[in-house]
């Protein structure tokens, strides 16, 4: 793969590439402002690297990149530091729900979308997957609280066209496509077959290095 960047950008660049198992092969600083870099990368490393890519240049800089040869297998990738909100029932999301959990991450779906348990609904701002309640409704009382005039508004939620949604998956999850939508899922949707899954692909891991 074949980098093109403004000098200041070299640093972060480096640092994806790094993280998805590139190697550099050659660094060219034309005097101009502009590097070009010269790396081997796995391509399956390469998924969803160039919204990241662009995001972090700017829109500045340019690669491409062809098949150069095969090599031995390079380890796991793990270019999503992130986990998932995952629905725990299924349901239609309440704006109430939804504005909770936008505390705790970035959401994928809007109020009044039906949903269904083992349906990611948002990206976990930490790295693990949290399951999450998106269909829970406000109880009403005749008590007028306080805080009651206070307004909190639900932040626009991020839409999946089906190249993001690839981006965005790890292995135990998949994308689900429909005329109207395009949803992501785990593999499991049962809280406890997600759980055993969980466990038997870490066990595969640890077997495979």
């Amino acid at each position: 793969m074949t980098v093109d960047v403004p000098e200041e950008y070299v640093g972060v660049v480096t640092q994806l590439l790094a993280l998805r198992k590139g190697r550099m092969e050659e660094m060219v600083n034309h005097g101009t402002g502009w590097v070009r870099m010269e790396y081997l990368v796995p391509a399956r490393g390469l998924i969803g690297f160039r919204t990241e890519f662009l995001t972090e240049t700017r829109g500045t800089g340019l690669i491409h990149h062809v098949f150069d040869r095969w090599e031995p297998w390079f380890g796991e990738l793990r270019t999503r530091p992130t986990g998932a909100l995952v629905a725990d029932r299924s349901g239609t999301t309440a704006q109430f729900a939804l504005m909770n959990l936008q505390e705790r991450g970035t959401l994928f779906v809007g109020p009044g979308e039906d949903v269904y348990e083992g349906m990611v609904v948002g990206e976990n701002a930490r790295s693990e997957d949290l399951d999450v309640n998106a269909v829970r409704e406000k109880h009403l009382t005749n008590i007028r609280s306080s805080t009651a005039d206070v307004l909190v508004r639900l932040v626009p939620h991020r839409q999946h066209t089906l190249d993001t949604a690839l981006e965005w998956l790890r292995e135990d999850e998949c994308v689900e496509v429909t005329p109207a939508a395009v949803r992501l899922r785990k593999l499991a949707l049962d809280r406890n077959e997600r759980v055993k899954l969980a466990r038997r692909l870490r066990a595969e891991r640890v077997g495979a290095g």
